[in-house]
């Protein structure tokens, strides 16, 4: 697809049953077929490929598909029409050693997690390192908030809000929103 040659024009295409020309790719992305059951795609391509970082590509991605992405091993889950740019972030989050999950079922799972987190007055150690403003954003985006609803709530620009998140992520040493997540229902938890 002209999107990926354009976010990786020196990438190589296989197909099942057809290995790369002796070379080891650093991921291995894998664009579904709507015609077998992701598991099965994805211990062929193991089979042929190896242990290598899988990102899988759907043409029609849905949360329930995602984790059956997820519990097969892989290490990200995107739309097959994403932009070059985003397949480059894709990319870079999976090298680093992330995962890359969209953005519904990151809301969903934020939301699932700030459910068993208790009230934002609980944030003592929090408080220490992040500003007002910054716990705040924190504490809404645990709520599973978009950043155009987080600056809708709070009163401040989407650019302000990415600003703070960014900040936050920094200081508390988290690369993304579940991990926030996680974090705070831990502090919360040991309190």
């Amino acid at each position: 697809m002209p999107r990926w040659q354009q976010a990786f024009p020196t990438a190589a295409v296989a197909g099942i049953g057809v290995k790369p020309n002796g070379f080891l790719p650093d991921i291995v992305w894998v664009r579904i077929r709507p015609d077998s059951p992701v598991t099965q795609q994805l211990l062929a391509a193991r089979a042929q490929i190896g242990s290598l970082p899988y990102v899988v590509m759907s043409d029609v991605p849905t949360d329930a598909e995602a984790l059956a992405v997820f519990a097969a091993g892989a290490r990200g889950y995107c739309n097959s029409h994403a932009t070059p740019e985003t397949l480059k972030q894709v990319a870079s989050v999976v090298l680093q050693g992330g995962m890359w999950v969209g953005e519904s079922l990151m809301q969903l799972l934020v939301t699932r997690s700030a459910q068993v987190v208790k009230a934002p007055e609980s944030a003592r150690k929090l408080a220490e390192v992040l500003t007002n403003r910054e716990l705040e954003v924190a504490r809404t985006v645990v709520t599973g908030a978009s950043n155009k609803e987080i600056a809708r709530e709070l009163g401040i620009t989407e650019r302000t809000v990415k600003a703070h998140v960014g900040a936050i992520f920094e200081k508390l040493q988290v690369r993304d929103r579940l991990q926030l997540a996680m974090l705070i229902r831990d502090q919360d938890s040991a309190e």
